[in-house]
């Protein structure tokens, strides 16, 4: 029997069995199955769980760009296989995963998917869970919007499945605000479980505005400054930040920054960020984690890691507290 999610809102690790509280951070899995073989997989999540993790991040789709295939689904089955050699492990984790990206054929992707209709929503939801050898999904997402769906069908796919227990909860990523609102109103009007998350691209840098996600078409894609006050004004509402470390830009010399983040508020804020670390004696990934884990609102990270170091790093940064003049210093940089 699985343990339920909260009806609200992220769960946080120290609700779990750690002697560590850790603030909300998932683990992504979006690589395991492809470029992270069993093995690997397998040690990272041990070794996240083993460190106070609670939340697993992956989709329907992952990773259709990194297999032979052109499809996705390689991940969430690794997951099942590691919760079966695990007895006991789905008591102490919580397992999020998406719908809605997952190419039609081979190559379609950005521009033909599967969507939100609420026949495929509860279809999809149902081979995640036999994939993943779970009864529960805890956090199931859309993961991008689908605007060929009505959106009161949306609402009744994903509030479907809740009501009758297949997922604990439901947000939506790569979303327009205004979307996720308009389906908030249309699942109260309907009785039904309204979207309690969102996740997006964040980081401490900022792209220049109008700049969008051309990589991955996501247009609504960034938590900004509107996405932070919805959810400082919205408890229920837990921002999650994918990309939180912008693959490795602020530690590594051969991951330059995106083009889009050209402006002399990224020198500044680099040049702040480059101070801060050196002052507490910590990395600058851990200093960006920590201001977002301990931020108001606080986003919480979705660490795509690669090595067990990446992982030490990103858990130390969630349970870095950052001096008062030090957070002053960085958000001052904006």
């Amino acid at each position: 029997m699985t343990t339920t999610a909260p009806a609200t809102g992220p769960r946080t690790s120290d609700d779990a069995t750690t002697s560590t509280p850790v603030p909300p951070i998932a683990l992504g899995a979006m690589l395991f199955g492809t470029r992270h073989d069993d093995a690997e997989s397998f040690d990272l999540l041990d070794a996240y769980v083993e460190a106070g993790g609670v939340w697993i991040d992956t989709a329907d789709c992952y990773a259709f760009w990194a297999d032979d295939s052109g499809r996705g689904g390689q991940s969430e089955p690794v997951l099942g296989r590691w919760l079966a050699a695990r007895p006991g492990m789905r008591d102490r984790v919580r397992i999020a995963t998406k719908v809605g990206c997952e190419p039609l054929w081979p190559g379609s992707f950005p521009e033909r998917t599967t969507g939100l209709g609420a026949d495929l929503v509860r279809s999809v939801a149902r081979q995640s869970l036999d994939r993943m050898g779970i009864d529960r999904i805890d956090l199931f997402w859309a993961h991008r919007d689908d605007r060929s769906t009505p959106l009161p069908e949306v609402v009744d796919g994903f509030g479907g499945l809740v009501a009758d227990g297949v997922v604990g909860a439901w947000g939506f990523s790569n979303t327009a605000l205004w979307r996720a609102e308009r389906a908030a109103g249309l699942a109260r009007a309907r009785g039904l479980a309204e979207p309690t998350g969102l996740q997006l691209r964040y980081s401490y840098l900022q792209p220049r505005p109008m700049v969008r996600d051309h990589e991955h078409d996501h247009r609504f894609g960034w938590i900004t400054d509107e996405v932070l006050d919805y959810a400082e004004a919205n408890p229920a509402v837990g921002l999650w930040a994918y990309s939180p470390l912008m693959s490795g830009a602020y530690e590594r010399a051969d991951r330059p920054v995106p083009e889009g983040f050209d402006h002399p508020g990224t020198a500044r804020r680099l040049a702040v960020l480059a101070a801060v670390a050196a002052d507490l004696g910590v990395s600058r990934s851990e200093v960006v984690l920590a201001w977002l884990a301990g931020g108001t609102p606080r986003v919480s990270p979705v660490a795509g890691v690669s090595s067990l170091a990446q992982l030490g790093t990103a858990m130390a940064g969630v349970r870095l507290v950052l001096p008062p003049e030090a957070r002053e210093r960085l958000d001052a940089a904006w």
